[in-house]
């Protein structure tokens, strides 16, 4: 049986969408939460003794609103979030190389907006 893990974090904010036009300033401060915030997920899990050296992610997002979504500008608001992981040391790094992606979800969930990361060791 695969090791794995569920991070379960908060939608990423706009400013981190590849479509989104904000001063540099504002996106750093909050590229910087969203680093901090999965760095902290991991660390909380307490799985990370040594680096896994391949994994595959897969994440579900559950929005406030139920509509279309673009799927690669999801997946690309998360950069920040696998920074963080890769900060924790649960990965060496996110390069193709270590790090796969599955399909992405999307849900609707009114009371609990999220997104969950679920990291399984290959």
């Amino acid at each position: 049986m695969n090791e794995s893990i569920t991070l379960v974090l908060p939608i990423p904010h706009r400013c981190l969408s590849p479509n989104a036009r904000v001063h540099w300033t504002v996106k750093a401060g909050v590229t910087k939460k969203a680093r901090r915030l999965a760095r902290e997920a991991v660390e909380a899990e307490e799985v990370c003794t040594a680096p896994w050296q391949a994994v595959e992610a897969q994440e579900a997002f559950f929005f406030p609103t139920n509509r279309n979504r673009d799927e690669r500008n999801a997946v690309a608001m998360l950069k920040a979030y696998y920074d963080g992981i890769v900060d924790s040391g649960l990965i060496p790094d996110d390069n193709h190389q270590v790090l796969s992606h599955g399909q992405p979800t999307f849900q609707h969930d009114g009371d609990n907006p999220r997104v969950e990361i679920t990291i399984t060791r290959k």
